[in-house]
C-alpha cells in the first residue's frame, strides 16, 4: 500500500519546491492536507502524480499540485483572507486555503461534486460550500480578498473580478490551448491590472468559454 505521508513529502520536495513555490506556509499546507481524500474513489494512488487529475466523465479536473500551489502562492493568502474557490470540485484547494487561515466560499456548479466536497470538508471551520453557476461567482458572500479559479477560462472573468474587494487578487489560467497562461489580476478601485505568471495547461471550464468566432 502506498505511504501517503511519504508521497506528500515527495510532492512538496520534488514538485512544489522545484517549481518556485517557496512560501513556507503554502508548502506546509500542502504537506499537511491529505490530497488522497479529495480524488474520486479508487483513484487515491494517483493523488500525488505531477498531472492534472480528472474528477468526472464531463472533463472537470483538479489542477496538478505544483500548478495549484503556484496559483495559491500568487494570491498571498493570510489568516482571515476571504477567498472564493471557483470550480472547487471535491474541495482540495479549499482545504489548502483553510489550512492557510482563509475564510473560504467553495463554489461548484456540479451538485455531485459539491456534495462530495461537503463530505470531505466536514468538520473544517471557515468553509462554506455553495452550488451554483461558476461564471456568476458568489455575489451574496462578496466582496472577496482573493479568488481562485480551478480551470482554464477563455474570456476575462469579469463577473468574478467585480466581486473582488479593492486590492483583491484573482488568479486563473486564461487563454486557449498552448497559448494559455496562469494570470494574476489585481483590483485597484474600478481598474484591474493583469500580469501573466507562467505557461499553464488546464481543462477548459464551459462556463467561461468564448463564443464561436471569438479570437483571444
Amino acid at each position: 500500500m502506498l505511504d501517503y505521508a511519504q508521497a506528500r513529502r515527495l510532492m512538496v520536495d520534488c514538485q512544489l519546491r522545484t517549481f518556485d513555490v517557496n512560501d513556507i506556509a503554502v508548502l506546509n499546507a500542502f504537506e499537511d492536507v491529505p490530497r488522497e481524500r479529495f480524488v474520486p474513489p479508487g483513484r487515491e494512488d494517483f493523488a500525488y502524480i505531477d498531472q492534472t487529475l480528472r474528477l468526472d466523465a464531463a472533463g472537470r479536473a483538479m489542477p496538478a499540485p505544483m500548478l495549484l500551489a503556484r496559483m495559491i502562492q500568487a494570491l498571498t493568502v493570510l489568516p482571515g483572507t476571504r477567498v472564493l474557490d471557483v470550480a472547487a470540485g471535491y474541495g482540495y484547494g479549499s482545504a489548502i486555503l483553510q489550512r492557510l487561515g482563509a475564510q473560504v466560499t467553495a463554489l461548484d456548479s456540479d451538485e455531485g461534486l459539491a456534495a462530495g466536497a461537503r463530505e470531505r470538508l466536514a468538520g473544517l471551520a471557515g468553509i462554506e460550500i455553495v452550488a451554483g453557476p461558476l461564471a456568476e461567482g458568489a455575489p451574496k458572500a462578496a466582496p472577496f480578498d482573493a479568488i481562485l479559479v480551478n480551470g482554464r477560462v477563455e474570456l476575462r472573468p469579469q463577473a468574478l473580478l467585480d466581486q473582488l474587494a479593492d486590492g483583491g487578487r484573482l488568479v486563473c489560467v486564461i487563454g486557449r490551448d498552448r497559448a494559455a497562461k496562469a494570470t494574476l489580476f489585481v483590483r485597484s478601485g474600478d481598474a484591474f491590472g493583469a500580469r501573466p505568471l507562467f505557461d499553464a495547461a488546464l481543462p477548459a471550464l464551459d462556463a467561461f468559454a468564448a463564443e464561436a468566432g471569438f479570437a483571444f
